[in-house]
């Protein structure tokens, strides 16, 4: 694997760079994600028992003590729910797109990273091209031995370009799993809530 690394020249080096800041925007995410999954769906139908028999309140203190996206919307919720149905469900419009956009939090920088390996990939192979001709030309003659060398190292830039471009996407496309399961949990989270509001309110 050394031997791989160096053979490939100087355009290794931020291949390797753009595949640690990948992996690091990566690990950001699914730590966060991570944390976001601890209050789920199931949450929100303990929330909605709490309402109906300790009221508003005791379901307020409950969400306080609780982490993630379905604990927040939900204090959200309860926080105008004396207010109306019509109030909660403002107020959850107001409040969901800034959830979703923490999860979505980097992910563009993932992109960036998944686009720009391969990118220096083939910027490599041109430079191993490149230098390959110079080597013919310094030599006066196409020796099968200078070819090699040369192109040798333009294939190394691209496959390690291609390979770093391969493990990136495969991390966002975990974590874009998990953002739609978390988003589809928030969305049957919030029905169940703001039913169980209207409920409480017309008692």
């Amino acid at each position: 694997m050394v031997e791989f690394f160096v053979n490939g020249g100087s355009f290794m080096w931020p291949i390797l760079g753009t595949l640690i800041i990948g992996l690091a925007f990566i690990g950001e995410r699914l730590y966060h994600l991570i944390r976001a999954l601890r209050t789920k769906f199931d949450f929100a139908v303990s929330l909605t028992s709490i309402i109906e028999k300790d009221g508003i309140e005791a379901a307020k203190t409950t969400c306080d003590g609780a982490e993630g996206p379905v604990a927040n919307l939900c204090y959200n919720a309860l926080e105008v729910a004396n207010q109306g149905p019509e109030a909660v469900e403002r107020k959850l419009e107001q409040t969901a797109g800034i959830e979703m956009a923490s999860l979505e939090k980097n992910m563009t920088w993932i992109s960036l990273c998944i686009a720009t390996a391969p990118m220096l990939g083939f910027l490599g192979t041109i430079a191993g091209m490149i230098v390959a001709f110079a080597d013919i030309a310094a030599a006066e003659n196409i020796s099968p031995k200078i070819v090699a060398d040369g192109i040798g190292q333009a294939l190394y830039t691209t496959a390690f370009g291609l390979v770093v471009a391969v493990i990136i996407q495969f991390g966002q496309n975990t974590i874009m799993f998990i953002i739609d399961n978390l988003i589809v949990t928030i969305q049957k989270s919030m029905t169940v809530v703001t039913e169980s509001i209207a409920k409480k309110s017309k008692k």
